[in-house]
Parts: C-alpha cells; sequence; structure tokens
C-alpha cells in the first residue's frame, strides 16, 4: 500500500522549485523492485503509467535477470542500490517512494533524502544507469574485470557519481543565507551526513589493500560521496570531475579502461 506523505516546509519548497508535479508516497513496505501487483497499485494514484524500455544490444550476454526486466517492455519499478528514497518517472505524474527502513533515521536526514529525489526528477537525467550508458554499458562491462552482478553494481555508483555532480550545487546552495533557495535544515543534514562519511572515505585505501573492501563496495562508497563534495581517493578522484560532467558515459568508460589496463 501507498499513502501520500505530508512533507515539511524546507522539502516542500524543493518540490515547487525542481519537480512541482510530483508525488511523495509512504510505502508500506520495503522493496528493492516493486512486485507486479504493487506496482499496478500505482495506478490508483496517478493520471497514467508509461513504462520505459530499452533494446537488447544495450545488454551484455551475462546481464542480471533484473535488468534485463527494467530494460523491456515490463513495468519495473525500483532497483538494487536505489537506496531508501527512489523515484520514476514512468509514471505521470513522477512519484519518490519513501521506504520503511527509514525509520530510525533522523527526521532531517529523511528529508534529505526526499529531498535529492526531487532534485535529481527535477534533471533531465534518467532514473537508472542504463538509461546513462545506454550502448556504453557493454563497453563498461568489457572494461571492467568482474562478474555481472558486480558491473552493475559498479555502474549504479558510477551513474550516482555524475548524479553527484550535476546536483551537489544545488545542495550547498541551500546554505546561501542570503539566497532564495536557503534550506538551513536541509543544508545542515547534507553537510551532517558528509561529515559521517568523510572518516571511512579516508581509509578506503587501506581497507581495500587490506582486501577488506573489494572494488565494487569501494566504487558505491566513493561515488556516494560526490554529492558532499569530499576529497576522493584514487582511482576514484577521476571521477570527481568537469570532465566527467561533461563528457558522461564515455568519460566513464574510458576510467575504466584506463583503472584496469
Amino acid at each position: 500500500m501507498f499513502e501520500q506523505r505530508s512533507l515539511s516546509e524546507e522539502v516542500q519548497a524543493v518540490r515547487e522549485a525542481h519537480a512541482p508535479e510530483t508525488i511523495v508516497l509512504d510505502s508500506g513496505s520495503d522493496f528493492e523492485t516493486l512486485a507486479p501487483e504493487r506496482a499496478e497499485d500505482l495506478g490508483l494514484l496517478v493520471d497514467s503509467l508509461d513504462p520505459i524500455a530499452y533494446p537488447d544490444e544495450w545488454l551484455p550476454e551475462d546481464a542480471p535477470e533484473l535488468l534485463r526486466r527494467f530494460a523491456s517492455t515490463d513495468f519495473t519499478v525500483g532497483m538494487p542500490g536505489d537506496g531508501s528514497v527512489a523515484w520514476t518517472r514512468q509514471t505521470k505524474p513522477p512519484v519518490a517512494f519513501v521506504k520503511p527502513r527509514v525509520q530510525g533515521s533522523p527526521d532531517e536526514f529523511v528529508d534529505f533524502l526526499i529531498a535529492e529525489a526531487l532534485v535529481e526528477i527535477g534533471t533531465d537525467c534518467p532514473e537508472q544507469f542504463l538509461g546513462f550508458f545506454e550502448d556504453q554499458y557493454v563497453e563498461l562491462d568489457a572494461a571492467l574485470p568482474f562478474d555481472a552482478g558486480s558491473v552493475y553494481q559498479i555502474a549504479a555508483a558510477l551513474y550516482d557519481a555524475y548524479l553527484g555532480l550535476r546536483t551537489r550545487e544545488v545542495f550547498a546552495d541551500w546554505g546561501n543565507e542570503s539566497g532564495d533557495a536557503h534550506r538551513p535544515r536541509l543544508f545542515s543534514a547534507w553537510q551532517d551526513a558528509g561529515e559521517r562519511i568523510e572518516p571511512r572515505l579516508e581509509g578506503l585505501p587501506a581497507s581495500m589493500a587490506r582486501d577488506e573492501t573489494d572494488f565494487a563496495d569501494a566504487a558505491e562508497f566513493a561515488c556516494a560521496a560526490v554529492k558532499h563534495g569530499l576529497e576522493l581517493p584514487a582511482p576514484f578522484a577521476a571521477l570527481d570531475t568537469e570532465a566527467y560532467r561533461d563528457h558522461g558515459p564515455a568519460y566513464a568508460v574510458k576510467w575504466a579502461e584506463k583503472t584496469f589496463e
């Protein structure tokens, strides 16, 4: 079941500025990908459903079945790695989902996650990494010496970094006291989240060197830090650049090739 969520004043302001038509819903249960019957329930809350589909040629032969289903004409909402707040434009209007796993988190942090989703919806970026890489996902797969699940995880991380490059200026602007977008509560939550992950980010190279953290997990963590403007260790630092923001998937594929030459 889904219920419309009441938004705080600052989150409502972000919604009006970036994604005014978006509906924010509380989900009655956690999910990575919505079961078909639950996805159909959305039809009662939105004007229409508009499933996306991508060509089979965009997927390597060993692509995970869930990714194949997402690329098909099936109405697939949510994917592994979406986190506690997911969103889709496959509905009209768009929808952001707040999952029960946020329970116990500070209200300010949950509000930041919702506001982040609204800012992302307001960009022209696709909702999942396959729409970002398109046919270059096959090239990324060829450049990475890992199994299909790890390639999926790294691709999702790379796209998360790209979204971070596209959105973090908005988050930083929430701290501008003289600006129209001043959102002190959301800005504080964004800063606090960055400060909490910074010590672990600094220890990431040593953790990788001791084989305590594999490359896919390291990529997921480092790329998530991009939206906070933190200093990334090698080889991930090369992703926090204007070149990645400008050239997108082609740059990510080249980065992968150089990293594993």
